[in-house]
């Protein structure tokens, strides 16, 4: 007889990202899109940032020991000028942002807290610090320095930082390939007619629209009647993917035909049975070289498992170094129950701060609707009591990336804060 394993959820998480073998294959992607992509190859500074001295604000160049003084402007420097140092006795620079500040003066005051005397001359405050406003080359990174590291999750910033080395294109890794299947055979996809005995496939379209968002290109292989041999021939011709995602047939009734097909093509398993709510039933595993991620077929219990257990794991496969999710800290709004010998899978509302279980965490794991109310999730450990009112706990939003924090994105019951 079939049974499932009880596993804790931190510990199949484990399993898994030590599972996880990173791609290998590259391409060089120019850095307007690379945006959602993990850096291959190290990148170094080119040139020092700023690569010059220069003023950060508007304002007058002049030297810290003319402080107090009313100096003479000899001259008005604009951002794209080459000056070159010209200083006399008691005389000062008219600068702009950003303009370069020539060696002759190292403290710059903005325009505002000084009185002019006339169309060419300026006091200069008493007190000002030397070297004040004044942006000095390399100070933000230097040449040859490593601007980032192989396995970097590449966003916005990066794109702008690369740029400002003038670096046009870098070393990415191809992104994953990943197959979504579903099973069961009353599925039909949204394009048909179903009977009221059928239900609309709509697993597979929840993963690829989720994967899509988080920057993964997945491809919908199609859904696959509760048919074993069936199932078998489909698994075999999936030999140009990274990632299997199934979606249904993988608990332990008589038509959970699943992981016998896997096992026809050399599947290893990495764990089949998760104490956890919802999601009992997931499983992981290898099949050569192609990581396998079969999850229950219920929607809800689908999808929250793909954001907390597939989610650091893909992100592992396509190479990101730091892959754990970073939770916040927030307030329980107020009380909700859970069985606390398993893990539980909380959706929630996030709001300045506060959590709000979903309808009382009272929700079905074949329901949809709980889901489109959600923009969070509360992972909480086996031995965790349900949160009281204002309980401090970690809630992971469903538009967090994996960072470099601890794995146990969960609240396990111990130090955390009442009020």
């Amino acid at each position: 007889m079939k049974r499932l394993e009880t596993l804790s959820f931190v510990e199949v998480l484990e399993r898994a990202l030590e599972a996880a073998r990173p791609i290998v294959r590259s391409e060089i992607v120019p850095i307007g899109d690379i945006a959602g992509r993990v850096l291959a190859r190290p990148v170094v500074a080119r040139r020092d940032l700023p690569p010059f001295d220069n003023s950060a604000m508007d304002g007058f160049a002049f030297r810290a020991s003319d402080r107090g003084r009313t100096l003479r402007i000899v001259r008005t420097i604009f951002a794209g000028d080459r000056p070159s140092a010209s200083l006399g006795e008691g005389e000062c620079y008219r600068i702009m942002t950003g303009a370069p500040v020539p060696p002759d003066a190292d403290t710059v005051v903005p325009v505002e807290a000084c009185e002019t005397a006339g169309a060419d001359r300026v006091r200069i405050p008493e007190k000002i610090q030397a070297g004040a406003n004044l942006r000095r080359r390399g100070e933000e990174i230097a040449r040859g320095e490593t601007l980032l590291h192989p396995g970097k999750l590449l966003g916005p910033a990066d794109a702008a930082m690369l740029a400002a080395q003038g670096i046009g294109a870098v070393e990415v890794y191809d992104r994953l390939r990943i197959a979504v299947l579903s099973t069961g055979s009353e599925l039909r996809e949204p394009w048909e007619c179903a009977d009221e005995e059928e239900v609309y496939n709509a697993n597979a379209t929840g993963i690829v629209n989720w994967l899509s968002s988080w920057g993964f290109a997945p491809t919908y292989a199609g859904a696959l009647p509760d048919d074993r041999e069936g199932i078998v021939e489909a698994l075999g011709r999936l030999e140009g993917y990274d990632v299997i995602l199934t979606t249904g047939g993988v608990s332990i009734g008589e038509a959970d035909y699943l992981e016998e097909a896997y096992e026809a093509h050399g599947f290893e398993r990495i764990f089949h049975g998760v104490n956890v709510k919802p999601g009992r039933p997931t499983m992981m595993g290898t099949m050569g070289s192609r990581f396998v991620m079969a999850m229950p077929g219920n929607p809800l219990t689908t999808l929250v498992n793909l954001f907390a257990l597939a989610l650091p794991v893909l992100y592992r496969l396509q190479g990101v170094q730091a892959c754990h999710f970073d939770p916040v800290l927030a307030r329980n709004a107020e009380a909700f129950p859970f069985r606390s010998d398993r893990s539980n899978l909380v959706l929630g509302r996030l709001r300045s701060g506060r959590f709000t279980a979903v309808r009382g965490n009272r929700v079905g794991s074949g329901m949809l609707s709980p889901l489109m109310e959600a923009d969070a999730l509360a992972i909480f450990d086996e031995g965790a009591a349900p949160p009281a009112v204002g309980e401090t706990i970690r809630v992971i939003p469903f538009c967090a990336l994996p960072a470099s924090r601890t794995l146990r994105a969960v609240n396990t019951g111990e130090g955390t804060e009442n009020g």
